[in-house]
């Protein structure tokens, strides 16, 4: 009986201990990539404004090409929504809606994951003059994870996670637009 007391006293010190370091721990992260693109910036950004065009260089979305997808709205004005659905648990099931647009310059969107976790994150993508003939993308994604869940955010590498899949699809981008 002393044993099982040991054991389970330990068990719970151990618990106690994580989640006072989980009151430590950062709730919020953030990634960014970049690429240039040899194409000028109103070319770019009338590309990238238009949500469905992600259908040819998102990671995410290129994980399963059936997919089942929904529309809302006119593409490339704020309100419209493209939602997924796949059995394919790197994907799953959620939403994307364009949440304020600064024409030639940014697009902000609201990402609402459903399956196979639940998450509200925010994502981004940034158009810069490099030259007339070349622009500077930027796409980043910012989130948070609620206590005591943020304790994960020591174990998981968001920015090498997350950073490759936004950069695959830059390169992606690039190729595409440089045709």
């Amino acid at each position: 009986m002393k044993i099982l007391r040991v054991i389970v006293g330990g068990i719970v010190l151990i618990i106690a201990v994580l989640l006072i370091v989980a009151l430590f721990v950062k709730k919020e992260y953030a990634v960014e990539r970049e690429i240039t693109i040899n194409k000028p910036k109103t070319q770019v950004f009338d590309y990238i404004k238009l949500l469905k065009n992600q259908d040819l260089y998102s990671v995410w979305l290129k994980r399963d090409p059936a997919a089942k997808k929904e529309y809302k709205g006119t593409d490339g004005t704020v309100g419209f929504v493209a939602a997924w659905s796949s059995n394919n648990k790197n994907v799953g099931k959620g939403e994307q809606e364009i949440a304020k647009i600064v024409e030639g310059e940014r697009i902000d969107m609201k990402l609402r994951f459903k399956e196979p976790f639940e998450a509200n994150d925010d994502a981004y993508m940034l158009t810069e003059s490099v030259s007339e003939t070349q622009t500077k993308v930027k796409w980043g994604f910012k989130g948070s994870m609620k206590y005591p869940m943020n304790l994960m955010l020591l174990c998981v590498d968001m920015e090498g996670m997350l950073g490759k899949d936004l950069q695959k699809g830059l390169d992606d981008l690039k190729v595409i637009l440089e045709k």
